[in-house]
This record gives structure tokens, C-alpha cells and sequence, in this order.
């Protein structure tokens, strides 16, 4: 047009600025912004206003704010347009000043502006909050439902449940849409409990109007179900048309993971039309945290073939399984790739790395991935250094990097005190571990978890003073989970203690009666007390109860390629070759230890 001659106008003005606006292309709006000079449309109110939206949405609130002030006339769309932009650019006092400013000028404010106001709530302005609501509600005859449905969902960022009930109950049945409805069930979801988000939901179903659920309704609830009712929803996601549907199946991918369903998750994935980096990484993840880490590498190794862009999540989970199956050369290969793709400084990633070098017995390399880390942002990297160093039994170390950690003000955190009490109890640091122990809470402002008070426990097990630590489970102020109780059995076992043991099982049996390990420990110690009778006992019952001891598994790694097995194992496709090497390696070994007999018995004549 402007090649052709043609005069600008104001419509073909502000078509070509909300364009610069969407592309974000300030320097192309800073021309069009001379045309509008040049043209004398520079004062007109709708050109004026699209610039200075322009300006905003490129991040350039300062000349936004210049365009704004020399506008001879103003209407609510600059104000609004300037108000969302000090909101996108992290302003948010400002905007709120603006706003403030726009109702002393006799500007009323309409859905735009609530709009632009409300996504800036969050949890740490719930003043602020408040005081939009009560201008929703000074200007609520004005306003339209997308406000209100806003404003739900502003409230559960801060929190705030019985207020979105307020404000859902408020709007009334027969104005609702979906959007109202989904606005609240992700506040029960993120703020309820999970059954009162299944009620909602059971709720949502039976509206009258016909409420077409869509996959917002269906990631929301899924986030919370448990197995059964997974499966449920699942069934309802193909029956309203969203199977292979990508944040739908995400979600039930994710679902599926939690509970260990890993086949049913591979099913989902499988189904997905189009998968995203989420998609992959939840696969990932769901192997990697159920320790199905042979499973993870080759699917990590998918991704890439199939060129799935690797962020620090995949990394991270392809790290933690190289550690669980010891194979370090795969795992300097992915350390190798992290670096190319910018990743190795990562908190998520160089812990990964730590935890992989230290139980590979490199704490070199460990200690190098840790101070490549970025430390300041994250406490992840100091708590794996401090494992690392703590299963080597290294507890001085790990004291001067507690030591470290307080004086750069780093937040401590409950896994940091995990750390710690491992350390000392490997080190047989008791005291010491006592006294962290009483100073978490009172000190440090860290609460006992139960994970500590079984650190505690297998301290004072380790140590021999049993009856100390059954002190610390009586004084527990919760009820003592699996974990603990097996903590003590396992210290039973070692110092002999068949009475406490006795004690110990019968709360094991209660808590979790088809647990195969606390028979497996019972029996071994009434063999090792010679209780015969007693193991015959044992075993019965767990025979009885239809438990077996499961096979401990070894694997090593040889060119790259993972090999497991267990005692006795026939399942390998070169058996024969193993078992005839590890008769030629008896003949010899007794070959020598026969020869060593009669050098002895020379050296004696």
C-alpha cells in the first residue's frame, strides 16, 4: 500500500502495528511509529493506543509509557494496553498504580483489565487479591463471566478455597460454562483433598445442562485419582473422543507411572497421536524411578534416535539409571553429551552426575561435577555431594560441606539432615549424630521426618546400643512405618538381639505382613542362634502365605552391554561358554591350591 502511494489510515496503521505486536518486532513498529508522525495520525487515539500495545507486548514499557503520556485523548484500551504490559514485564506494583490512577480519571474498568490484573496473583500477593475482588464486585453487573471465572482461578494460586467456592457459588447455575466449572476443579485439585476433587468432578458429570467434559476437565482429575479410579477415567477419555490426545495422555501417562503401571503407561504413549518432550521425559521417569533402569536406557536411547530433543529431566533420569546399573561408560557418554547440549551445569543434571561418580567409587570426578554445578540456585548438588562423601564414609567431609552450607546461607533442607545422620552413622559418629538430631528443628527450623528418626536408628543399630534405639522409635511423634521397623530388625540381626527382634517382627507382620525380608531375617537368625525349631517356624509361615525370597541379581557391564544374573542362572544366551569357563577356573584354582599344599608340607620337612 505504501509502495502503491496510498495514504495511511488509521485501520491500515493499526493492522500493521498489532502485527508488529504479535511478531514481536519492535524495530519494525519504531517505523511504523515514524509513519504515524508523518502522517498526522500520531494523536489519534486508535493509532496511539495500538502503538503503545505494540511497545508493551515488545518489552519496551518505557516507550510504551512516553507513547501513553502524550496522547492528547485516552480511552480504556490504552490504559488497559499499559496496564497488561508492566504486568508482562513483572511490574505488577506499577500496574496496580495504573490501575488505581485509570478510576481517578473516570475510567471504569472492564474485562480487559481484570484480565490482564489477575494472572499476576499468586501466593505471595493475597492482599492483592482481595482487593481486585472487591472491585469485581463494585463493577460486577458490568463485567462478564470470564472475569469471575479469572478470579477462581487467581484465588486457588493463593490458596484461597472457600473463596473460589464463593465466587463458583456466586456466578449461579445457569450462567456457568465449563470454563467455570474447570476453574474450580483445579482449585480442589490443587487445594482440596483428592476425594473432594473426585466428588466435584462426580459432580461436574451429573449436570443437568449436559456438561461436555474436554481434556482440561480430564488432566485435572487425573492428576489426583488413585489406580482404580484411573483406569475409570481412562475408559471415560476414550468414550468422549480424546484418546491419542497429547496433555490428556500426558496426564495419564504420568498417572499410570505413580502407581507403577508401567505397561499401561507404554500402552498410552504408544496411543498418542503426537508426542511432546513431556511425553517422553514421563516415560522416562516412570522407568527410571522404578528402578526398571535397563528399561530407561534403551528408551532413552529412543529418544535420541528419534531425535526428541534432551532436556535436563531426560538427562538426569539416563544418569540416575547408569548409577543403578554401575555402567560408567554409558554414563560418561551422556555426561559427554550433557556438556555439548549445555546441560552439565544443571542442578538437576550435575546432581545426577554426583550421585552416578560417587557410587562408582570416582569421587574425583564427583567432586568436579560439584563444583561445576550451579550452587547458588539449588540445595541438589550439596545434598549429593554430601551422600556421595557419606558412603565412603568420609563424615569430616561431609561436616565442613555442612559447615559450607551454612556460612553461604545455601537453605537447608530435610534431605541435607538425611546426609548428615547417614554420614555420622556410617562413620559410628554417635554423638555427633545425637546432637544433629536435637538441633534439626530447634536450630535449624528442619521438622523430623520419619526418614531421620530411621537414620537415627540404624546409627545407634550400627553402634550396638539397641535399646537406644528403640528410645528414639517410642519417642517418635507419629507411628513408625515399615522402614524404621526394619532399620531396627536388621541392627537385631547383626548384634544377635533374638528378644527385641521377636518385638521388632511382630510390628513388621502388622504393618506389612507379606514382606518376604522380614522373614527371610528372622530365619536367618534363628539359624545363625542355632533356634531350629523357631526357623522351621518362620518358614512355614511364610511358605503358608505363599512368599518367596527373592533372588539377589548381579550384572556387569562388557563392551557397552549390560549382562545380569543371579545364583545358578541358566538364562543367558551363552551359558554354556560361562559355565565351562568357570569349570576350568575351579580346575585351576584347585590346580594351585594343591600346589601351595605341597610347598607347604616341603617347607615344614
Amino acid at each position: 500500500m505504501h509502495a502503491q502511494g496510498l495514504a495511511a489510515n488509521t485501520f491500515a496503521l493499526g493492522s500493521a502495528l498489532r502485527s508488529a505486536a504479535a511478531s514481536r518486532c519492535p524495530a519494525l513498529g519504531a517505523q511504523l511509529h515514524s509513519l504515524a508522525f508523518k502522517c498526522g495520525l500520531a494523536g489519534n487515539v486508535f493509532s496511539a493506543s495500538a502503538m503503545l500495545d505494540m511497545y508493551a507486548k515488545c518489552g519496551r514499557i518505557g516507550d510504551a509509557r512516553r507513547v501513553f503520556e502524550g496522547m492528547p485523548e485516552r480511552n480504556t484500551v490504552s490504559w488497559n494496553a499499559l496496564v497488561a504490559g508492566y504486568v508482562e514485564s513483572g511490574k505488577v506494583e506499577q500496574a496496580v498504580e495504573l490501575f488505581i490512577y485509570m478510576e481517578r480519571e473516570g475510567f471504569a474498568p472492564d474485562d480487559a483489565t481484570f484480565a490482564a490484573l489477575l494472572p499476576a496473583v499468586d501466593g505471595s500477593n493475597h492482599v492483592l487479591m482481595h482487593q481486585l475482588h472487591g472491585k469485581i464486585v463494585k463493577y460486577g453487573s458490568t463485567l462478564g463471566l470470564a472475569v469471575f471465572n479469572a478470579a477462581i482461578t487467581a484465588y486457588s494460586q493463593c490458596g484461597a478455597l472457600a473463596e473460589c467456592t464463593s465466587i463458583f457459588d456466586g456466578i449461579g447455575d445457569s450462567r456457568r460454562d465449563l470454563i467455570s466449572w474447570n476453574a474450580m476443579l483445579g482449585a480442589y485439585t490443587c487445594l482440596g483433598t483428592d476425594c473432594e476433587a473426585m466428588r466435584f468432578f462426580a459432580r461436574m458429570m451429573m449436570q443437568e445442562s449436559g456438561l461436555q467434559l474436554d481434556m482440561y476437565s480430564f488432566t485435572s482429575i487425573i492428576s489426583v485419582c488413585s489406580d482404580q479410579q484411573g483406569r475409570l477415567l481412562h475408559g471415560m477419555v476414550i468414550k468422549n473422543g480424546l484418546k491419542g490426545v497429547t496433555p490428556v495422555c500426558n496426564a495419564l501417562i504420568s498417572m499410570y507411572t505413580r502407581f507403577c503401571m508401567m505397561e499401561d503407561a507404554r500402552t498410552c504413549f504408544d496411543s498418542l497421536l503426537l508426542k511432546d518432550t513431556v511425553s517422553w521425559n514421563s516415560m522416562l521417569t516412570g522407568y527410571s524411578q522404578h528402578s526398571m533402569s535397563a528399561d530407561a536406557l534403551t528408551f532413552f536411547t529412543s529418544m535420541q534416535s528419534a531425535n526428541i530433543r534432551t532436556d535436563e529431566y531426560a538427562f538426569s533420569a539416563a544418569l540416575r539409571s547408569c548409577a543403578d546399573l554401575a555402567v560408567l561408560l554409558l554414563g560418561r557418554q551422556i555426561h559427554a553429551s550433557a556438556i555439548h547440549s549445555g546441560f552439565a551445569s544443571n542442578c538437576f543434571v550435575s546432581s545426577s552426575l554426583i550421585f552416578m561418580y560417587s557410587k562408582s567409587g570416582i569421587l574425583d570426578d564427583a567432586n568436579k561435577s560439584f563444583e561445576e554445578a550451579d550452587k547458588t540456585s539449588s540445595v541438589l548438588p550439596w545434598n549429593s555431594m554430601m551422600f556421595g562423601y557419606a558412603q565412603h564414609g568420609q563424615a569430616h567431609t561431609v561436616h565442613s560441606l555442612f559447615n559450607e552450607m551454612v556460612e553461604l546461607k545455601v537453605p537447608l533442607d530435610h534431605v541435607t539432615f538425611v546426609g548428615l545422620i547417614t554420614a555420622c552413622s556410617h562413620a559410628g559418629l554417635v554423638d555427633q549424630g545425637s546432637e544433629i538430631l536435637d538441633a534439626m528443628e530447634t536450630r535449624y527450623g528442619v521438622p523430623l521426618r520419619m526418614e531421620h528418626y530411621a537414620c537415627g536408628v540404624d546409627m545407634y543399630g550400627r553402634a550396638g546400643q539397641l535399646d537406644k534405639a528403640k528410645e528414639l522409635i517410642d519417642s517418635m511423634p507419629f507411628e513408625p512405618d515399615a522402614m524404621v521397623w526394619m532399620t531396627l530388625l536388621s541392627a537385631c540381626r547383626i548384634h544377635g538381639n533374638m528378644e527385641l527382634a521377636s518385638e521388632v517382627a511382630s510390628h513388621l507382620l502388622v504393618a506389612e505382613p507379606r514382606q518376604h525380608s522380614t522373614y527371610v531375617l528372622l530365619s536367618s537368625m534363628c539359624s545363625g542362634l542355632e533356634m531350629w525349631s523357631d526357623r522351621a517356624i518362620v518358614q512355614r509361615a511364610m511358605k503358608n502365605r505363599g512368599l518367596i525370597k527373592v533372588p539377589g541379581w548381579s550384572w556387569i557391564e562388557v563392551k557397552n552391554e549390560v549382562h545380569s544374573f543371579n545364583a545358578e542362572d541358566r538364562s543367558h544366551l551363552r551359558m554354556h561358554e560361562i559355565y565351562e569357563m568357570l569349570s576350568l577356573l575351579f580346575q585351576v584354582a584347585k590346580l594351585s591350591s594343591s600346589c601351595e599344599d605341597d610347598e607347604t608340607d616341603r617347607v615344614r620337612t
